[in-house]
């Protein structure tokens, strides 16, 4: 157990370093030097490392060390390196991109939930958009954003797709690092309160084109939100 949590908290910092160019492209990185930095053992170091090169942040080279590799070769989806990127000076950028990615898909995916979610599934949407109603109005922004959390992953499960399922990850990173970083109003906005139950309602009617509608509303709107961001 105490390995794993040093070898957890040097890959956060490391990543965290690389991703927000502190470790630029190209810089070299060696296990004595972890170690001695620190201060733990070569067994940490190799695994941080080995971990790091499977998230495409480093590669190694024999003689060398392990080299920093550009961003165009990092594994973009692994929801580490967006909460790293989101914790970065890029922030608006990431969440720029993330938006898009999740315009593309979202609505999409509300779509395929309205054919094909399941009576629990329905239940639970329904469910999940008045508790975040209620933590909206309130103000009590983390317990809307354990909600609206579970909304999206669920809307992203219940369409039986297992691609769009497959970014569930994503998804919570963004909406997280949005509040995390306090880019969301104190409280949501109605609109986006009304368009999150609307999807709900779509999805309830097995109506895919109003939950269409309904989820690119909701992305419109936070794309619209980060446009005023600068």
């Amino acid at each position: 157990m105490a390995v794993e949590v040093l070898h957890n908290g040097l890959l956060e910092v490391i990543g965290a370093e690389i991703t927000s160019g502190v470790l630029a492209e190209g810089s070299v990185l060696t296990l004595e030097q972890l170690q001695q930095r620190f201060g733990v053992s070569r067994t940490v170091a190799r695994e941080t490392m080995r971990m790091l090169e499977h998230l495409g942040l480093v590669t190694s080279r024999r003689r060398v060390g392990l080299v920093v590799r550009p961003a165009a070769d990092w594994v973009v989806f692994d929801a580490r390196v967006i909460r790293w990127r989101l914790a970065g000076p890029g922030r608006l950028g990431q969440l720029r991109s993330l938006t898009e990615l999740r315009a593309a898909v979202e609505p999409v995916a509300a779509a395929a939930a309205a054919r094909h979610a399941d009576a629990a599934e329905v239940d639970r949407l329904l469910s999940l958009v008045a508790q975040m109603r209620e933590h909206g109005e309130a103000g009590r922004l983390d317990e809307f954003l354990a909600c609206d959390v579970e909304f999206h992953a669920l809307l992203l499960r219940a369409g039986r797709n297992e691609m769009f399922a497959a970014l569930t990850d994503v998804v919570a990173e963004v909406l997280a690092g949005r509040t995390r970083h306090g880019l969301m109003p104190s409280r949501p906005r109605a609109e986006a309160l009304d368009a999150h139950e609307a999807v709900a309602d779509a999805v309830r009617r097995r109506d895919p084109d109003g939950a269409e509608r309904a989820m690119t509303t909701i992305t419109a709107e936070i794309r619209a939100a980060l446009g005023d961001l600068h």
